[in-house]
Formats: C-alpha cells, sequence, structure tokens
C-alpha cells in the first residue's frame, strides 16, 4: 500500500501532540517505533472525544477511529499495511460486481446479469464530519463499541483506515481490505461516509446522505450485500427499506 509521511513518531517525544497542533489524552503509540500505527488512547473514550479530537484530521493528517470489541487489540492479528495494495487502484464498481457474481445467485436468488451498477448520490443531508461525531458519541455509550478507545490514524482519508492499520475483519470474504477501501472511498464521496469504529470483525460507519428514495435504497441494499453478504438477514426490500435516511450503516462478518 502507498504510505504517506508519518507524523506519529513526533508523539515519541511530545505525547501530547502539542508539536502537532493537537492536545490528546494519555495514549501510546501501536506499531514499530519508526513507522507507528496509530496513536491509542488509553481510557475509554467519552460522548465529546471524538469532537474534541477531530481536528486533527486537518492538523496533522491524522482522522479518528473508535476500537473496541471483547478482544484486546493486540489479539486483532493485523496485517502490515505495506502487504496490501492501495484503495485508489481498485474500482469500487468492479469490486462491488465481481462479489455479486460470487454470491448473489447462491445466497438471494439473483443472476449475475441483475447487479444493478451503483447508487446515486443524493444530495448532501449534514456536514460529514459533524454526522461522524454525533455517532461517535452515541456509540461510546452502548453497543459493540461502548468502552472502545479513541485511536488516530494516519491516513489519506476515513475511508482508508482499515487499509492503513492492516485490519482483517472480512479475512473470510476478502483477503485484501484495500478492496472494501475503494468501496468505502466511493460511498465517502456518494454518501458522506465516515469510519467510525472497528472490532475484531465489525465496522461501523456514519452517514451524512443516505439515501432518500426506495429505488435508490434498493440498489444501494444490493452494494451492502456485495461488501458484507452476512448484512442482508433478509430480502434486499426489507433491508432496503432500513437504509433510508439512516445515519449509521453496521457490517460485521463472520470470523
Amino acid at each position: 500500500m502507498a504510505m504517506l509521511p508519518n507524523p506519529l513518531p513526533h508523539l515519541t517525544d511530545d505525547p501530547t501532540g502539542k508539536v502537532l497542533g493537537l492536545d490528546l489524552p494519555p495514549g501510546r503509540l501501536i506499531g514499530p517505533a519508526s513507522e507507528p500505527l496509530l496513536w491509542l488512547a488509553d481510557e475509554a473514550a467519552g460522548p465529546e472525544d471524538w469532537a474534541r479530537l477531530s481536528p486533527a484530521r486537518r492538523a496533522a493528517g491524522l482522522h479518528p477511529v473508535l476500537l473496541g470489541g471483547i478482544r484486546e487489540l493486540a489479539d486483532w492479528d493485523l496485517t502490515p499495511p505495506d502487504l496490501m495494495t492501495y484503495p485508489g487502484d481498485h474500482d469500487a464498481e468492479d469490486v462491488l460486481a465481481d462479489f455479486w457474481e460470487a454470491y448473489a445467485e447462491e445466497e438471494l436468488g439473483y443472476e449475475s446479469e441483475e447487479w444493478p451498477g451503483l447508487a446515486l448520490a443524493p444530495a448532501l443531508q449534514a456536514d460529514p464530519d459533524r454526522r461522524a461525531a454525533e455517532i461517535a458519541g452515541t456509540a461510546t455509550a452502548e453497543g459493540p463499541l461502548k468502552g472502545a478507545r479513541l485511536a488516530l490514524i494516519p491516513a489519506r482519508r476515513s475511508a482508508d483506515i482499515p487499509a492503513a492499520i492492516g485490519w482483517r475483519g472480512p479475512l473470510n470474504h476478502e483477503h485484501d481490505v484495500a478492496r472494501l477501501c475503494a468501496v468505502l472511498r466511493s460511498w465517502e464521496d456518494r454518501f458522506g461516509i465516515r469510519v467510525v469504529g472497528l472490532t475484531s470483525n465489525e465496522l461501523t460507519l456514519s452517514v451524512a446522505s443516505p439515501p432518500t428514495t426506495s429505488e435508490e435504497a434498493l440498489i444501494l441494499a444490493a452494494e451492502h450485500f456485495a461488501f458484507c453478504p452476512e448484512a442482508i438477514e433478509t430480502d434486499l426490500h426489507e433491508y432496503a427499506s432500513s437504509l433510508l435516511k439512516g445515519g449509521s450503516w453496521t457490517f460485521q462478518w463472520d470470523k
């Protein structure tokens, strides 16, 4: 994977991040000293912590994400990011069409030729970063991200976070998570998503501009199925109705 200049080594001698224009709570660097993967807070995140650290994205190119779940980060079995490809080298629709062809007939009864393409982008409905802070604040209080700790990741954009840390949550679906990050980039462009949280096998996204029509929601439901077949527990039409005006999406892959 193509690497960016990494500002995290500055935190070795300046743990509060003042040299980067930050004011960090106690935390530590994860990964090699010369090229850390991330900064991780020592304590569980509170409802306001995401908003407090989100300026790190503009100040230092560090994107916030909640890391949580019942397994410690040391047990996540991360892949060295340089062994992954670069998300920008993949086409989102090609990736999704490949998965649709592989799974749609067996799981849903659809032929590969019935792939509907990509859903159109709706009008922007909320500020993506503000929506991310809202969803993150709620996520720290309940669900699989309760007790999660805030991390800062050097990445080009929020959509690249899973590849930037070598996340292997979808390992049984796709070995190269950069291909899924290409889809996240497309969703970031069309729906204003941000990667809000990761557990060892679950991904939580905030959504600034969800679909507003049943037709577009159904097309997006096909995208979600291709991205994570486990997401569809009923059928595409019923799942599509849950996407209308929803502020977050969650995907969980079987381990």
